[in-house]
């Protein structure tokens, strides 16, 4: 194989597909780019297994061939080049690569490309189209409500409802949930539900460089497709917990608050709270909320008034504050809405104004009150 290539167009490709080599792996192989190269054409690829990511560029291509080559070790010595041409040439008999510049030569060992795993041969005959703006929108206003723990594989990932007339992309954590509804996306009549890992969504988030990505589906993966690179992720083959059951339909007082009021004073009060459980208070009454925080361990104390919009009677309510923050950090209007209905019933959060053709709802559950 031989080819040269700016240092720069390298360096951005690297970028794209290197987030998706795992930083520890059972399968040295992994930590590996795969290079391929056609007449002009470099296929560069990356593979977690559950993950893979190949991009395309240009180069001026001197000898065809196919080899992979450690990643991280390629990636830092580019990264590191000034913006310079790049001869790069691979004896893919004795795995030894040879990188040739105006100011120096680097040399490596690869491995066979028949060592890498097999990328997933794609079959499909539905996909839509979405625009870029739109699946970052909800793949953002999703992902922070994943769950991290692998004994709920299921929580892991963002479930994507594709109806007829809409999409709807739940994330939970079992503490808190966000549901977005986009009925503005064609779905050319496609109904299915798949649950896509967070960390292949929020790559496709970082990828989506033009108008439109197009999304295709198979048994067992999704395609993402952007202009010169694709994205293939396994789908989580689990059952997704019944979200909508702990939707509560009747929580009838309402609490509107300055958004940005409420999340700064929300991030000063939680400095004084019991590190453990990170609780913070909130005591709202007609026309006002108290925000409050305490670490009786270490006799730290804070408390807040703020001005709200609320006319039911009295009640306190205790929530975690990093779920808070969360939650009003990802509402984009200046006001936020809360729907309560008892200090042990899950509370409901939602812009005071949506999209139009969009439905955010995100809900926490309240954690029970310091005596």
């Amino acid at each position: 194989m031989k080819f040269s290539s700016s240092s720069t167009d390298l360096q951005k490709a690297f970028g794209s597909v290197g987030s998706v080599i795992p930083s520890k792996s059972t399968l040295p192989i992994l930590e590996n780019f795969l290079f391929h190269l056609t007449n002009n054409k470099l296929k560069i690829t990356a593979t977690d297994l559950d993950t893979t990511m190949s991009v395309n560029i240009s180069v001026n291509g001197i000898e065809d061939g196919k080899i992979a080559i450690p990643a991280k070790r390629l990636f830092e010595t580019v990264r590191s080049l000034p913006n310079i041409d790049i001869e790069f040439i691979a004896n893919e008999s004795s795995n030894k690569i040879t990188m040739s510049t105006d100011i120096g030569e680097y040399k490596l060992s690869g491995e066979s490309s028949e060592n890498y795993p097999t990328i997933p041969n794609f079959k499909t005959t539905e996909d839509i189209k979405i625009e870029n703006e739109t699946l970052r929108r909800m793949i953002g206003k999703t992902s922070f409500a994943v769950s991290s723990d692998e004994l709920r594989p299921a929580m892991m990932g963002i479930l994507f409802q594709i109806k007829k007339k809409e999409i709807r992309v739940v994330a939970t954590d079992g503490h808190r949930l966000v549901r977005l509804i986009n009925s503005n996306i064609e779905t050319d009549n496609i109904e299915k539900e798949i649950i896509i890992p967070a960390k292949a969504l929020n790559l496709v988030s970082k990828s989506a460089d033009d108008s439109k990505t197009q999304i295709s589906f198979d048994e067992n993966n999704t395609m993402f497709s952007f202009t010169d690179s694709i994205l293939i992720s396994r789908v989580i083959e689990e059952k997704y917990p019944n979200y909508e059951s702990v939707i509560p339909l009747d929580n009838e007082k309402i609490l509107i608050v300055d958004k940005n009021q409420l999340l700064s004073s929300v991030r000063r009060t939680a400095l004084y709270a019991s590190s453990t459980t990170h609780q913070v208070r909130f005591s709202i009454k007609r026309g006002s909320i108290i925000v409050s925080a305490e670490d009786i361990d270490f006799g730290s104390e804070a408390r807040e008034n703020l001005q709200c919009d609320y006319s039911s009677e009295p009640m306190e309510i205790g929530f975690n504050s990093s779920y808070i923050i969360d939650i009003l950090s990802h509402i984009d209007t200046d006001e936020a809405t809360f729907k309560l209905g008892s200090p042990t019933r899950a509370c409901i959060i939602q812009p005071s104004t949506q999209l139009e053709g969009e439905n955010l709802l995100m809900l926490v559950m309240p954690v029970r009150l310091n005596a």
